[in-house]
C-alpha cells in the first residue's frame, strides 16, 4: 500500500476544522438585551434586578473599566421550528470578548433564572446556556459578567498596571461579541468528540502499529461517508463508520485511569480574593448543571473556605451542592480551610488549617475528609504527615513536584515519611496535571510515568479546568465515556478519591518510602516575595498565641468570658491568607492592598483581645491596679524570658540593654557571656562565646554583610530565584557608623534604596541583635544578610512546623545541588559537636546555607538570610518601601537554644501595669518540649486545651505535665480534640489528681484536652 498516511490525516484535521465544528450550531436567532453597569464593587442578584437596564447591541463595549461589572438582561422567544428534529435542542450561546486562552484568566459570566437561582456559567470553551422553554416560548434571563483582565496573558512576566483597580485604568476591554439562540445538533456534536478521541488516541499509538492504522482507516472512512454539503444530514453515517474503532475493548492489563473531576481555584492569584467567591459561584454552578445531564459524573473540591463563601453568599447553590454531597457525587476533598502554602505557615496554624477545614466539613456535610489535598503548593512540609494523620486523615494527594527541575521523585503511589515517623499513603497522579481534559495525551502520559507500573497500575486523572476555575466540561466527560473501554487506552473509570487510594492500598502492601520534606526544585523565590504579607503572617500567628493563651488564662482564673467568635474569624482571616499564591507573594497587587488591611484588622482586634486579658490578670481580677508604678511582665513564649516564666506573668525589672564601647576604630558589645565586635565597616568582625573562648566569626570574615544581587529569573519572577543570581552581587559599605544611646548604628546605600543597621545586646545574654531598616527601591534585586561562621557543620538545622530539619550544606547529589534556597520559621543552627551557632529572625523566611574549605585549613559556614526582592511580575511593585527585619545572631550549642531565641524573639515580653504575677495554666517538666497552644476547647464546652511538641529531635521520657487549676481530667486528643487511642499501650487519659507523665517520640505532637474541676 502506497504511503499516504500524513494525506489522510490532513484530510481529516481539515474536514474536522471547516465542516464538522462550525455544524455544531445549525442556527442562529437573535435576542434583546438590555444592560446595566455597575458602578463599583459586584453586587448581588437581588440588587442588580432592581435596577434600570438600557438596551445593548451585540458589539459594544461592556464592563466599563478592567475589572467592572455588567448586568446583561436577556429575552427572546425560541423561534418555533428550532429543536423540532430529532437529536437539536435549542440554548443560548454568548461570547464576551473571550480569547483563545482558557477559561478562568478573562472574562466570565454566571447565568441566573428571573428568580434569582444560577443556571451555569458563561466562559471560553463553556459559553453556552441551556434554555428551558420549548419552540415558539419566550424566556428570560440574567447574566452577570466581570471583566476580568488577562493577567498572565501566554508568558506570565512583564510588569503590567492590570493587578489592581488603581493603577488597571478607566479603557473598556472587552466587546460582546455574540449573544443568540442557536440550535445545536446533537449527533454532529457527538460526531466531533468521535473524532477528537480517536485523532487524540492514533497519535498516541505507534505508527507503524495496526491499532493505529485501524483507526486511521476508520477517520478515513467516516470522512468519506461525510457529505461536507450535508453534514447534519450524514452525520449519523459519520458516527456508524467510527463505531467499530470505538468499540474495540481495552487489553485487560491496561492501565486503570480512576477519573475525577475537579476545578483547581486558586483563592486569589491573578484575581482579588472578592472574584474568587464569583469564580467559586460560576463553576460549582458549571458541575451541579453537569450532574443533572450526566448521573455517573463526580467531582471533588476542596478548601472549606470556598464553601463557607458560597454558602454565605449564594445559598441556593449551596442547597444545591449538600444534595449531590449527600448522593456520594460530590465529594468534599482535603479538609483544609484553604489550599495552603505548607513551607511557610508555623506549626500551630498548620494545624488550625485542617481543625477549621475538618469542622467545617463535619458540621456542614457529616463528611470526616480522609485525604490532604494539595495539589499546587510550591513543596511541602517535612511535619505535614504527622499533622495529617493527628487530624484523623491518612491519604495525600499532590501534583506539583511533577515541576521539579533537576529530580523526579522515584514514586507515584507511596509512604511519605513526615520527620516523626509518621506516615501516610500519598498518590502523585502521573498526567502530572490537576487540570486534564481527559484527552489520550493525558491518560498516555498517566500511563508512562506511573513510577509503580507492574505493581500498582491504577492512578488518579484529575480533568476540569483550574486555577481560574471552569471545572469539567460535557466534552472532558464525553471523552472520558469513550475512553472506558477502548483499545490502546488506559481504561477510565468515573469515580472518586477514595476508590484509587483503596485500590492503591490492595496493589502495594508495601509501598515505597519518601522520608522528609518534599523540596520542590522550582519557585524558590516564594520564600521572599512581597514580605510585607510573609511579616503579616509571622506577627498574626504570634497575636494569636497571645490572645488565645491570655484570654483561656483569664477565663480560668478570673471567670472572664473567653472572646471565641473574635478568634475564630481572626484565625479564619489568617488561613484564607496562607493559601498558596498569597504568602508565596506569587499574586497580583490587589491581593496585597488586601492582605494588608485585613493583617492590620486583625493585629487591631487581637491586641484588643490581649490588652483586656492582660488588663485584667495583672490587677488580678479588681478590675485596676492597686500600685499604678508596678508593672507585670507577660511571657507568651513557651520558653523563660531572663526571670519572666514561661506562660505565665512576672513582676521585677526588664532586661538591662548593654551599651557599645569604642575600642579604638572598633566597638565592643559586651554582655558577660559573649563579646562582639564591630568594625568601622559596620560589619560583625568577632563574636567570642566566654565559656569556650571560641570565635564564632570565621577568621578573616565578617558577619552581618549585605549584599545586593541581580534577580532575573528565566520565569515566573514572583515564584523563581535562580542559582545565576550567585555570580553578581554588590556587597554594601557603610557610610556612617554610630552610637545612639545603647544602640550601634550603621548607615549604608545601594541605588535609590537606603539601610539602617541598629545592633544591641542584652545583660546576661549570648545573643547579639541585628535590626535592619530598609526603604527599598530595587527592581529585580535580591538583597541577603550574611553570617560566616566558624563551624564545620555537615548539615543545618532549620525550623519547620513543630520541630525541625536538617539540610546537608555540601553538594555532593543532585538533589543537594538543587536545593539551594531553603525555607525556615524562627531559626537556623550550625554547629560542631559541644558548639553552634543560631540565626533567628522575626519575619525571615528564605535562607541559604553553604560550606567552604579556608586556606588555614578550617571551614567556613555560611549562613545567609534572603530579606527582600523586586520582582515585576505579577506586582509591578512588589516589596517596594519601609521595611524592618530584626535578626539575632546566638552562640549555643543545641538547636534548643536556637529554639529559644526563636520563641523570645518573636514572642516579646508585655509589660503591663498590676501587681498580680499570673501563674501559668501549664508547666512540664522538660527543656526539650514545648508548649506551643493553650486555648479553651473548639466545642465551646470550656475545657482547656495544651498543645504541645518534643523539639529536641529525640525521645521525651517521663515529661510530667502540671496544670495550674482545679482538673477534673484529663484526655490525650487528636488535632480536632477527639479523643484517641494509644498503640502502645501508653495511657491516654488521667483522672482528677492523677499525675500527667507523657513519653513522647522525636518531634512527637501531643494535644491534651483538660476538663476543669
Amino acid at each position: 500500500m502506497h504511503h499516504d498516511e500524513p494525506l489522510v490525516e490532513a484530510r481529516i484535521a481539515r474536514l474536522v476544522r471547516d465542516r464538522v465544528d462550525p455544524a455544531v450550531h445549525r442556527r442562529s436567532a437573535p435576542v434583546t438585551i438590555e444592560a446595566w453597569e455597575v458602578p463599583g464593587e459586584p453586587v448581588p442578584f437581588d440588587a442588580a434586578v432592581r435596577e434600570s437596564y438600557t438596551p445593548f447591541t451585540v458589539g459594544s463595549h461592556w464592563g466599563g473599566r478592567p475589572w467592572g461589572t455588567t448586568w446583561f438582561r436577556i429575552t427572546g422567544t425560541v423561534p418555533a421550528d428550532f429543536g423540532t428534529a430529532q437529536g437539536t435542542t435549542a440554548e443560548l450561546s454568548v461570547d464576551l470578548g473571550f480569547t483563545k486562552r482558557q477559561p478562568g484568566f478573562q472574562a466570565e459570566g454566571l447565568a441566573f433564572r428571573p428568580d434569582g437561582s444560577t443556571i451555569k456559567a458563561i466562559e471560553p470553551r463553556n459559553n453556552a446556556v441551556p434554555l428551558e422553554v420549548g419552540p415558539g416560548e419566550s424566556f428570560e434571563l440574567y447574566v452577570e459578567a466581570g471583566a476580568n483582565p488577562d493577567i498572565g496573558g501566554d508568558s506570565f512576566q512583564g510588569a503590567t498596571p492590570l493587578g489592581s483597580r488603581s493603577t488597571a485604568g478607566d479603557e473598556p476591554i472587552y466587546r460582546l461579541q455574540a449573544l443568540e439562540v442557536v440550535e445545536r445538533d446533537e449527533t454532529v456534536w457527538e460526531l466531533q468528540q468521535d473524532f477528537w478521541v480517536l485523532r487524540g488516541l492514533m497519535a498516541e499509538l505507534p505508527t507503524d502499529g495496526t491499532r493505529g492504522a485501524d483507526i486511521l482507516r476508520a477517520l478515513e472512512r467516516a470522512a468519506d461517508a461525510l457529505d461536507p454539503d450535508d453534514v447534519a444530514g450524514t452525520a449519523a453515517d459519520a458516527r456508524a463508520a467510527l463505531a467499530p474503532a470505538l468499540a474495540v475493548p481495552a487489553s485487560a492489563a491496561a492501565h486503570r485511569a480512576i477519573a475525577v473531576g475537579h476545578a483547581h481555584i486558586d483563592s486569589a492569584w491573578l484575581w482579588p480574593v472578592r472574584e474568587t467567591k464569583r469564580k467559586c459561584a460560576r463553576t460549582f454552578s458549571n458541575v451541579l448543571d453537569l450532574m443533572d445531564r450526566d448521573p455517573d459524573f463526580t467531582f471533588a473540591c476542596s478548601s472549606a473556605q470556598q464553601y463557607a463563601w458560597i454558602r454565605d453568599e449564594y445559598p441556593e447553590i449551596f442547597g444545591r451542592i449538600k444534595e449531590r454531597v449527600a448522593e456520594g457525587r460530590w465529594i468534599p476533598v482535603g479538609g483544609m480551610w484553604v489550599e495552603s502554602d505548607t513551607n511557610l505557615p508555623g506549626g500551630e496554624a498548620l494545624a488550625r488549617q485542617f481543625v477549621a477545614g475538618k469542622r467545617f466539613f463535619l458540621e456542614e456535610f457529616g463528611i470526616d475528609t480522609p485525604e490532604a489535598w494539595l495539589p499546587d503548593s510550591f513543596g511541602y512540609s517535612g511535619a505535614l504527615p504527622q499533622i495529617v494523620r493527628a487530624a484523623g486523615s491518612k491519604w495525600f494527594v499532590t501534583q506539583k513536584p511533577s515541576w521539579n527541575e533537576t529530580n523526579v521523585i522515584p514514586h507515584t503511589s507511596f509512604h511519605w515519611e513526615g520527620i516523626d515517623g509518621s506516615r501516610v499513603l500519598t498518590h502523585l497522579p502521573p498526567a502530572d496535571t490537576y487540570n486534564s481534559d481527559v484527552s489520550p495525551a493525558d491518560l498516555h502520559r498517566g500511563e508512562r510515568r506511573n513510577k509503580e507500573r507492574g505493581t500498582a497500575n491504577t492512578s488518579m486523572l484529575l480533568y476540569g479546568f483550574g486555577d481560574g476555575g471552569g471545572g469539567p466540561t460535557t466534552e472532558m466527560v464525553g471523552a472520558a465515556h469513550r475512553q472506558h473501554d477502548l483499545d490502546g487506552s488506559p481504561r477510565v473509570t468515573l469515580g472518586t478519591p477514595a476508590q484509587v487510594f483503596e485500590q492503591l492500598e490492595a496493589e502495594l502492601p508495601t509501598p515505597g518510602v519518601w522520608s522528609g520534606e518534599m523540596y520542590l526544585e522550582f519557585h524558590r523565590g516564594t520564600y521572599t516575595s512581597q514580605i510585607r504579607t510573609k511579616q503579616g503572617n509571622r506577627r498574626s500567628e504570634h497575636l494569636l498565641r497571645e490572645a488565645e493563651l491570655w484570654a483561656a488564662t483569664a477565663a480560668v482564673r478570673l471567670g472572664s468570658e473567653y472572646p471565641y467568635a473574635e478568634l475564630e474569624e481572626a484565625w479564619h482571616t489568617v488561613l484564607l491568607q496562607q493559601f498558596h499564591d498569597i504568602l508565596p507573594g506569587s499574586s497580583i497587587a490587589w491581593v496585597y492592598e488586601n492582605a494588608e488591611e485585613q493583617y492590620a484588622r486583625v493585629a487591631e482586634v487581637l491586641e484588643g483581645l490581649i490588652g483586656s486579658a492582660t488588663t485584667a490578670l495583672a490587677a488580678g481580677g479588681t478590675g485596676s491596679s492597686t500600685d499604678p508604678a508596678t508593672v507585670v511582665r507577660f511571657n507568651a513564649s513557651p520558653v523563660a524570658a531572663g526571670d519572666v516564666t514561661a506562660l505565665g506573668g512576672s513582676l521585677g525589672e526588664g532586661p538591662r540593654a548593654v551599651s557599645p564601647v569604642r575600642d579604638g576604630d572598633r566597638f565592643v558589645f559586651d554582655t558577660g557571656v559573649v563579646t562582639a565586635t564591630i568594625d568601622v565597616a559596620g560589619h560583625v568582625v568577632s563574636f567570642v562565646d566566654h565559656a569556650t573562648g571560641r570565635d564564632a566569626i570565621a577568621p578573616g570574615a565578617a558577619a552581618a554583610e549585605y549584599t545586593v544581587f541581580r534577580d532575573t529569573p528565566n520565569q515566573w519572577e514572583a515564584w523563581d530565584i535562580d542559582r545565576a543570581y550567585q555570580r553578581n552581587g554588590t556587597v554594601l559599605s557603610a557610610s556612617s557608623v554610630s552610637v545612639d544611646g545603647s544602640a550601634l548604628v550603621v548607615e549604608r546605600s545601594f541605588g535609590a534604596s537606603t539601610l539602617t543597621t541598629r545592633y544591641s545586646a542584652v545583660e546576661g545574654e549570648p545573643e547579639l541583635t541585628v535590626e535592619t531598616e530598609v526603604d527599598w527601591h530595587e527592581h529585580q534585586k535580591l538583597l541577603k544578610l550574611a553570617f560566616p561562621i566558624d563551624v564545620l557543620a555537615s548539615s543545618a538545622s532549620s525550623e519547620i512546623q513543630f520541630g525541625y530539619i536538617d539540610r546537608p550544606t555540601h553538594q555532593n547529589t543532585s538533589w543537594d545541588h538543587a536545593r539551594f534556597e531553603t525555607s525556615a520559621h524562627r531559626w537556623v543552627h550550625v554547629a560542631e559537636p559541644g558548639f553552634g551557632v543560631a540565626v533567628a529572625n522575626d519575619s525571615t523566611y528564605g535562607h541559604d546555607i553553604t560550606r567552604e574549605t579556608r586556606a588555614d585549613g578550617g571551614t567556613t559556614t555560611l549562613v545567609r538570610e534572603s530579606l527582600l526582592r523586586g520582582p515585576t511580575f505579577p506586582d509591578p511593585n512588589a516589596d517596594q518601601g519601609h521595611h524592618v527585619f530584626r535578626t539575632v545572631l546566638r552562640v549555643g550549642a543545641s538547636v534548643l537554644d536556637a529554639a529559644d531565641s526563636g520563641y523570645r524573639l518573636n514572642l516579646p515580653v508585655r509589660s503591663v501595669p498590676g501587681s498580680a504575677p499570673v501563674a501559668p495554666l501549664v508547666t512540664v517538666s522538660s527543656p526539650q518540649v514545648f508548649v506551643e497552644a493553650v486555648k479553651l476547647a473548639e466545642d465551646r464546652s470550656g475545657d482547656v486545651v495544651v498543645r504541645l511538641y518534643e523539639g529536641l529531635g529525640g525521645r521525651a521520657t517521663d515529661v510530667a505535665v502540671d496544670f495550674g487549676f482545679d482538673v477534673a481530667s484529663v484526655t490525650a486528643v487528636d488535632l480536632l480534640e477527639r479523643s484517641v487511642g494509644s498503640a502502645t499501650g501508653a495511657p491516654t487519659s488521667w483522672s482528677a489528681g492523677e499525675p500527667v507523665v507523657l513519653t513522647l517520640r522525636p518531634f512527637e505532637i501531643v494535644t491534651l484536652r483538660v476538663r476543669r474541676g
